[in-house]
């Protein structure tokens, strides 16, 4: 159990203002012989929810955004902001993106996009992403896998 616990916090941190990757560990623990599933589910709900205190820090603490503690850069912000005006909300399935898909999940924060769909897309997104990390290293597990005989 310790090990989906992990799992969840580091995914939870790697989507949120804290530098962090969460899927060598997922990788790791995949291929030491943890339940996939299980491993798909605790990465994606901690990396939603990661994305869910964006979206919080968006909707509540722009207004702070000239202060040096303030997590996003204006470069990403305006990036994110460039994402959101060209695609819509569609643009939270793309929230497991590095760079700029934390400053999408704030920006969803500052345009008020509603709770339950932000929570819906964003999931979605990262959860396809997971599922692509988990195929690669099945897939990589195989193609090194000795060939007996």
């Amino acid at each position: 159990m310790e090990a989906y616990i992990s799992l969840f916090l580091a995914a939870f941190l790697a989507a949120t203002l804290v530098p962090a990757s969460s899927e060598l560990l997922f990788a790791a623990l995949l291929a030491s012989g943890h339940d996939p599933l299980a491993l798909w589910s605790w990465a994606t709900a901690g990396n939603t929810l990661g994305s869910a205190l964006n979206w919080y820090f968006g909707r509540y603490l722009l207004r702070y955004q000239d202060r040096r503690w303030f997590p996003f850069r204006p470069e990403s912000l305006d990036r994110a902001q460039s994402w959101f005006g060209r695609y819509g909300v569609w643009s939270l399935l793309l929230a497991w993106a590095p760079i700029f898909g934390d400053g999408l999940t704030f920006v969803a924060g500052v345009m008020k996009v509603r709770f339950p769909f932000f929570l819906v897309l964003t999931g979605l997104g990262k959860g396809i992403r997971y599922a692509v990390v988990l195929g690669a290293v099945h897939w990589l597990a195989e193609f090194f896998r000795p060939v007996s005989g």
